[in-house]
């Protein structure tokens, strides 16, 4: 059985807003707001797509965790952002949420489609350093406590295959399920 997906999100990771601005370091930023949401949505979908309630419940579980220690780690370290906006600077929670995505997509699905998440995950931590809210650490860290929390917490699933096929106008992602 093949499903296809057309995931215009992931693959470009723009908002309407955010395409039509003209000064970068906006753009830039936009961008990884988009994708620090749009990855876990996208895992999300995927499980719903794929009736993978096991994978589901594992993704809900690790993002949960992800975060819960995100924000409890900012709260107390307490580390101030470069722009001196607050006392949350560590870790970064765009990166550790995108980052969360994206390593349940390439354990739990594979690396045809973990290579790419995880590309996109990068550019958002390097869209948090370029709009001087996190430092490398930062980000870093988030990136880290994600990918091994998902480690930990999610299973692969080896009876699932998915592609990322490129196709004018963007990407598709398929799935093939043995059964």
């Amino acid at each position: 059985m093949q499903f296809k997906i057309t995931l215009a999100v992931l693959l470009i990771g723009l908002s309407s807003s955010a395409i039509a601005e003209a000064d970068w370091d906006t753009y830039i930023e936009r961008t990884g707001d988009v994708l620090a949401v749009a990855l876990p949505l996208t895992a999300l979908t995927a499980t719903y797509t794929l009736q993978d309630s096991d994978g589901r419940k594992q993704l809900l579980t690790s993002y949960a965790a992800t975060l819960s220690l995100t924000y409890a780690g900012k709260f107390a370290i307490g580390k101030e952002r470069p722009d001196g906006s607050n006392n949350l600077g560590f870790p970064s929670a765009h990166t550790s949420s995108a980052f969360s995505g994206a390593s349940f997509l390439a354990k739990r699905y594979g690396w045809d489609i973990g290579v790419p998440a995880y590309l996109a995950a990068s550019f958002v931590g390097f869209s948090r350093v370029h709009a001087n809210k996190h430092d490398w650490w930062d980000v870093t860290a988030g990136a880290a406590l994600a990918m091994g929390i998902n480690e930990w917490l999610v299973r692969d699933q080896s009876d699932l295959n998915v592609a990322l096929l490129p196709v004018a106008g963007g990407a598709q992602l398929a799935f093939s399920i043995r059964y």
